[in-house]
């Protein structure tokens, strides 16, 4: 236990400061090549940010914020915190599977810095779908439960979508991670879906694990006919399919 406990303390800090933009660089850095050691804490991270969320949450409506427009700003919070990587992954996947006329077309898409027509359209909803969850829950006690279920779920569900399948490019942020080998792999699912159970519930919440691991495993089984396999676009995207399915999920039964 004692040895254990320094490598999983290294690895929660490679993660956050691969998954967020919280000053974690005077304690760590990420070591090329061997961010997939860490995979096992993105479900960590998770709770982390779901938390940064919930927080606003509950200070926005303390403050007799409407209850939409505190699920918006209770978006942004999350947002700033991971610095949108996840939402840049997004409105690129989109623009390349959309724009794109085949395989190197829809890569070369992905690549582009320029946001098109598809990825702000898929910007707008996710956003709109994600407050719109956190608006129906209401209740900030509830808000927050759905939030780091569904902060931690997604990411947990990462290391699988890339042990699964192929890299799409030899280069690139999904090629030069590595990939995580099947411990790394039962961590994180473990770790999630833990997470998933205790915040909503063992029914609830196993079935919203189930239902978010089949959206995500969609998203894969896309990536793959469209280019032959994962980018840190679609990891990014993966991400934010779980995000916005457990948390429309969670709303659904607090409904």
């Amino acid at each position: 236990m004692s040895s254990a406990l320094p490598s999983w303390r290294d690895d929660c800090l490679i993660a956050a400061a691969f998954l967020t933009r919280l000053p974690l660089w005077r304690w760590t850095e990420v070591p090329p090549g061997d961010l997939h050691r860490a995979m096992r804490a993105f479900p960590l991270v998770g709770l982390l940010v779901g938390g940064i969320g919930a927080a606003a949450y509950r200070v926005a409506t303390a403050a007799g914020v409407p209850v939409l427009a505190a699920a918006l700003l209770t978006v942004l919070a999350t947002v700033l915190a991971t610095g949108a990587l996840h939402e840049d992954g997004l409105a690129d996947t989109a623009d390349g599977f959309g724009g794109g006329r085949d395989r190197e077309a829809k890569l070369a898409i992905m690549r582009d810095s320029r946001t098109g027509a598809f990825g702000a359209l898929a910007l707008v909803f996710s956003v709109a779908l994600r407050a719109a969850a956190l608006a129906a829950i209401v209740r900030p006690g509830a808000v927050a439960e759905a939030l780091v279920a569904a902060h931690a779920g997604s990411r947990a569900l990462l290391p699988a979508l890339m042990n699964a399948t192929a890299s799409a490019r030899l280069d690139g942020l999904g090629a030069t991670a590595g990939r995580p080998d099947e411990g790394t792999v039962l961590w994180a699912l473990a770790i999630g879906l833990a997470v998933a159970v205790v915040a909503l519930g063992f029914a609830s919440g196993t079935i919203a694990a189930v239902v978010t691991a089949l959206a995500v495993a969609g998203l894969g089984r896309l990536a793959w006919r469209q280019i032959g396999g994962y980018t840190g676009d679609v990891l990014g995207t993966a991400q934010q399919v779980g995000e916005i399915t457990m948390l429309l999920a969670a709303a659904s039964v607090a409904a």
